[in-house]
């Protein structure tokens, strides 16, 4: 079940995989669909090389300018949150979570119009899919 903070937008999901296997079902999922993948952020990749500890924590951003571009022209501030992200990462526990903003924050936060919020939906369907991505043993 979803773990949401209604004051602050974000969905935070269980995942079933690592973050390195998530991050790649993720990364080969967006580039079969067609979503420009313009970012990897490996932070705990930097805190490493930073000298310093961190549990596997990688940020994904992407999107399609197809989509993302009306949003920004109606809603200019949305470019702020756009493209869109997702967040896999592991608590200290050992345990790996997605996590991303909420569409109907998304689309409160900026006032976009409810014809264009559908274009932000997509991320929901593809953070409930890694978060039960079962990665090959």
């Amino acid at each position: 079940m979803p773990n949401t903070s209604s004051d602050n937008g974000i969905i935070r999901l269980p995942a079933t995989s690592s973050v390195d296997a998530i991050v790649e079902f993720l990364t080969t999922t967006l580039h079969a669909g067609g979503i420009t993948l313009f970012a990897l952020i490996d932070h705990s990749g930097e805190a490493k090389k930073a000298g310093l500890t961190m549990p596997p924590t990688k940020l994904l951003i992407f999107g399609n300018p197809k989509g993302g571009t009306p949003v920004m022209l109606a809603a200019p501030s949305s470019a702020l949150d756009l493209p869109l992200k997702i967040l896999v990462s592991e608590d200290d526990a050992g345990h790996t979570w997605i996590s991303y903003n909420a569409t109907e924050y998304l689309a409160h936060r900026h006032n976009i119009p409810d014809t264009l919020s559908a274009n932000l939906k997509p991320v929901e369907a593809l953070a409930t899919r890694a978060a039960h991505f079962s990665a090959p043993v």
